[in-house]
């Protein structure tokens, strides 16, 4: 495409602002673990994974009841439970949820594998502020 010497700068520099935007918006994410899903294995995970994919946002969930961990935090997809966020990591995480501040998580990994502890990764990061 051949584009006058303005264009072309104000085209170039659209797509920068437009990049550096999205870039910007990526790095507000304040990451707060990254972790294999727990459990997998035991929940709806196996019949799922065939249709799970990556960066799919995943729902946390408190569960101060829980009968084997009073910090568990339970993690679904599309409303149905596939797993935990792993006991070793889940005490700040559990803490900042009980205090009301907004987490998200994602699946950041998927991989067909034996073990069920590297099946899905997943990524939990504070909600971005409006």
């Amino acid at each position: 495409m051949n584009l006058p010497g303005v264009l072309r700068g104000a085209l170039a520099a659209l797509l920068l602002t437009g990049t550096v935007a999205h870039a910007a918006e990526v790095e507000q994410r304040e990451i707060l673990q990254v972790s294999p899903l727990a459990g997998f294995q035991h929940y709806a995970g196996a019949a799922l994974f065939p249709l799970m994919n990556v960066g799919e946002r995943l729902t946390l969930r408190r569960e101060p009841d829980n009968p084997y961990d009073p910090k568990a935090v339970r993690v679904e997809w599309y409303g149905t439970q596939i797993g935990y966020a792993p006991r070793a990591d889940n005490v700040d995480l559990a803490r900042l949820m009980d205090r009301g501040t907004p987490v998200e998580a994602r699946i950041l990994h998927l991989q067909k594998a034996r073990d069920p502890w590297k099946r899905v990764l997943i990524e939990i990061y504070l909600a971005p502020t409006p």
